[in-house]
C-alpha cells in the first residue's frame, strides 16, 4: 500500500524509534518538489535545520542552494532531505541504528518522489544507501544504478566549507548529474530514432 505525503510526514513527526527525537526542537522531514527528477540526500539536520524544521538551511545549505543554482535550477525544482530526520547531538554522525530507524521513511520519500537521479551528499548518505564500506573520497563521482534510479555520490557541502580544494571535484560530479538528466530526458522523449 502506497503512503501519502501527509501520512508519511505525520509518521515522521510522531516517530520515537530512536533517542534522537528526545532532544530536538523540530523533526526535519525534507522539502521541495515532490515530483522532482533530482533528489539530494544528506546526513542529518544541524542546529539551524532543527530550529526551522527545514533541510539544508544553515551554512552548508546556503552552499547547496548555490550549487543547485549553478546547475540552472532552484531549490523548488528538486527534493532535499536527509538520512535521519532528527538532529544528532552536537551534529555528530548518526549511528547505524539511528540511520536504520529512519531508513523506511527515506525509502518512502524516494518511492513518492520517483526521482531519476539522486545525489548522495557525503559518506553517511552513501553508506546508508549504497553499502556500509563506501569510501566517499575514493568512490565519489561514480554512477551507481539501483532499480532504475541513478545515484551520484559526492562531497557534502559541509566538507566543501572545510576544504575548498574539494569544490572542483564536487562541481564535476554535478556537471555529470546535469548531463545524466539531459540524457535520461532525451531517452524519455523518444531517443530511439534508429528505426
Amino acid at each position: 500500500m502506497r503512503v501519502s505525503w501527509q501520512s508519511l510526514y505525520e509518521e515522521i513527526n510522531n516517530c520515537q524509534k530512536c533517542d534522537l527525537c528526545r532532544q530536538i526542537h523540530n523533526k526535519v522531514p525534507g522539502q521541495g518538489d515532490v515530483h522532482a527528477k533530482l533528489m539530494f540526500i544528506g546526513e542529518g539536520p544541524g542546529a539551524d535545520e532543527d530550529m526551522q524544521g527545514l533541510a539544508f538551511v544553515g551554512k552548508a545549505g546556503q552552499l547547496l542552494t548555490k550549487m543547485i543554482s549553478a546547475m540552472g535550477m532552484t531549490r523548488d525544482d528538486v527534493y532535499i532531505c536527509n538520512v535521519v530526520k532528527c538532529r544528532p547531538p552536537q551534529n555528530r554522525v548518526p549511528d547505524a541504528a539511528e540511520a536504520a530507524a529512519c531508513l523506511p521513511y527515506l525509502r518512502q520519500q524516494v518511492a513518492l518522489v520517483k526521482p531519476k537521479v539522486i545525489v548522495l551528499l557525503g559518506s553517511t548518505a552513501a553508506k546508508t544507501l549504497i553499502r556500509e564500506d563506501f569510501r566517499i573520497t575514493r568512490e565519489r563521482g561514480m554512477w551507481i544504478e539501483k532499480k532504475g534510479v541513478w545515484f551520484m555520490p559526492t562531497y557534502h557541502p559541509a566538507a566543501l566549507l572545510r576544504d575548498e580544494s574539494k569544490k572542483r571535484d564536487a562541481w564535476n560530479d554535478l556537471k555529470r548529474v546535469m548531463a545524466k538528466l539531459k540524457e535520461l530526458e532525451a531517452n524519455e522523449n523518444g531517443g530511439s530514432e534508429s528505426v
